[in-house]
């Protein structure tokens, strides 16, 4: 197991199950750029005129455009890939979710980052099931943008 200064990698599903319970740190900050909202808008056909229209989401109930919330919930694996590398696996899929709730908009030119924990670490046929707690913080903000519990799958 090596860790270094902003992120823990570790060989092998043995190493893996040795993390369970621990604190897996803190991501560096992301910009969530208008361009960024306006990409994610296009992908997902979503184009809501709080998060797209800049000049009327200045009137709006936030007084900026918005990120989606699914958009930052999606940021949750480059944000988790910067905090557990796992080696030595064949394959690497999410599972899903068990919980998410979104205390705090991501207005427009806000940072964001990742703080998370492996919870627990369980076998699965031919692999482990991870949990990852996981809060997603805005730079300056009182409340996180995201707060969630994601599965994810490791095979040998």
């Amino acid at each position: 197991m090596k860790d270094g200064s902003m992120s823990i990698t570790v060989n092998g599903l043995d190493e893996l199950k040795k993390l369970a319970g621990s604190d897996l740190g803190t991501s560096e900050w992301i910009e969530v750029t208008q361009e960024r909202i306006d990409t994610f808008a296009d992908a997902t056909g979503d184009h809501q005129w709080i998060h797209v229209d800049p000049e009327k989401a200045k009137q709006g109930p936030f007084g900026a455009p918005i990120a989606h919330g699914y958009l930052t919930l999606s940021l949750f694996i480059p944000l988790f890939t910067e905090l557990l590398d796992v080696q030595g696996v064949t394959t690497k899929v999410n599972y899903g979710l068990n919980k998410v709730r979104f205390p705090s908009p991501v207005k427009v030119g806000s940072r964001i980052r990742l703080t998370a924990k492996l919870a627990e670490v369980e076998e699965v046929p031919g692999g482990v099931q991870i949990t990852v707690d996981g809060a997603i913080e805005i730079e300056g903000g009182g409340k996180p943008a995201a707060v969630l519990q994601s599965l994810s799958r490791f095979y040998a």
